[in-house]
């Protein structure tokens, strides 16, 4: 009896020790055809690598999916992954970032739609309405327009013959009539980099981003999960006249975030802030007195604004103008890109404004405004007259 009871005892102990090492070797989630999962690679073999996915057993995926055109790996042990599960055999889970290809094609096709499971294709041509597109086992699938990409492509052929992932979203006919799209995807992927920008991206912080669309207030840049706006006053220092002699759609940029609103959905950069300010060198190279040579790049009714380098405007007042004749307007004496030799009369490094005269003028201590509302040299209107002496009163002649 004794005997029996031991043995009663030691089974139970057997069955408590299993039930431990499985809790201690972490509780198994089944995973589901098709299920994404993210996973840290352990090892690289020359067909395999070994996979990481968090729970007993090991999931092992090609290596070819990793490598670049020239054969070269673009990750490394260590490195975290996003797979699809695909196949369970023994302790040995099978997993793909894509379908790529091989002899089962409708059958492995179907399977891929049913889990969701990326599949690769090669753009042939454009067709009505799309592209057509050729899928693992020679199948022929249909991509719209609007499923190539995030947003229009300004030359549509510029994605033919090259080969991404798709998702396929109709599968019917044993195959004969497949859409895919590789938008749903792209979509995918930037949800993901969205929400990892969230718990990096700070204002103040430097990107890199590419110009996405250009408009007459800004360009709209791309910095990889989100979009935002580079006004045109945030370009450069100088004034911009046309944003399209400056930028181009594509072009990479490396900007300063100036504004983050998660709950709008706005963003701001600044590509100017990246730049060397002109103005710290401005007491040195423009001083009261300095006579230098400027392009008039401005008139309006106070004055006209000369550009003397690329972000520093100087302004010559009005009354600075006509050769001691009264003048309405700047353009009677001055015409815009015009080259005008000026004199510094002032320099306000905390307003940013320098105040010119035409060269040969003499400099006077009072210094005029930037504003419409500054004094203009002379007798006047017959209205000032009458303000200068307000009762009316005639002096009486001596």
């Amino acid at each position: 009896m004794q005997d029996k009871n031991f043995d009663h005892d030691d089974e139970q102990s057997n069955e408590d020790f299993a039930a431990m090492l499985e809790e201690s070797l972490g509780s198994t989630t089944r995973l589901e055809l098709g299920q994404k999962t993210d996973a840290t690679i352990l090892q690289i073999g020359p067909d395999w690598m070994f996979l990481d996915i968090g729970q007993k057993g090991e999931g092992v995926l090609a290596v070819h999916e990793f490598q670049n055109e020239d054969g070269e790996l673009t990750v490394a042990v260590g490195d975290r992954i996003s797979a699809y599960f695909v196949s369970r055999e023994g302790g040995e889970m099978r997993f793909t970032t894509r379908i790529g290809g091989g002899s089962k094609g409708n059958e492995q096709l179907e399977e891929a739609w049913r889990s969701g499971i990326p599949v690769e294709g090669r753009v042939e041509k454009e067709i009505k309405g799309g592209y057509e597109v050729k899928l693992p086992g020679n199948i022929r699938a249909f991509c719209p327009y609007s499923q190539i990409s995030l947003r229009r492509l300004e030359k549509p052929e510029e994605v033919i013959d090259k080969t991404f992932p798709f998702k396929i979203t109709q599968f019917e006919e044993q195959g004969r009539n497949v859409v895919i799209s590789r938008r749903d995807l792209l979509e995918e992927e930037r949800r993901e980099q969205r929400d990892a920008l969230k718990e990096t991206l700070k204002e103040g912080m430097r990107v890199q981003g590419e110009i996405t669309s250009l408009r007459d207030f800004g360009a709209f840049v791309d910095i990889g999960g989100i979009e935002g706006l580079l006004p045109i006053s945030e370009i450069a220092y100088g004034r911009i006249e046309d944003i399209n002699d400056i930028l181009r759609i594509g072009q990479r940029l490396e900007l300063v975030i100036k504004r983050i609103d998660w709950a709008e959905n706005k963003f701001s950069f600044s590509l100017r802030d990246t730049l060397a300010d002109p103005w710290a060198g401005v007491p040195t190279k423009y001083p009261a007195g300095a006579q230098i040579s400027g392009k008039v790049s401005r008139l309006t009714e106070f004055g006209a604004f000369i550009t003397l380098e690329e972000g520093i405007d100087g302004l010559v007042h009005i009354s600075k103008l006509g050769e001691g004749r009264r003048i309405n307007h700047p353009r009677e004496v001055l015409s815009l890109g015009q080259d005008l030799g000026v004199t510094v009369e002032k320099v306000d490094l905390e307003q940013r404004r320098i105040s010119l005269v035409p060269a040969g003028t003499e400099l006077e201590s009072e210094e005029k405004s930037y504003t419409d509302q500054s004094v203009i040299a002379g007798m006047g209107t017959f209205a000032d007259l009458l303000r200068s002496n307000p009762k009316g009163k005639r002096q009486k002649q001596q």
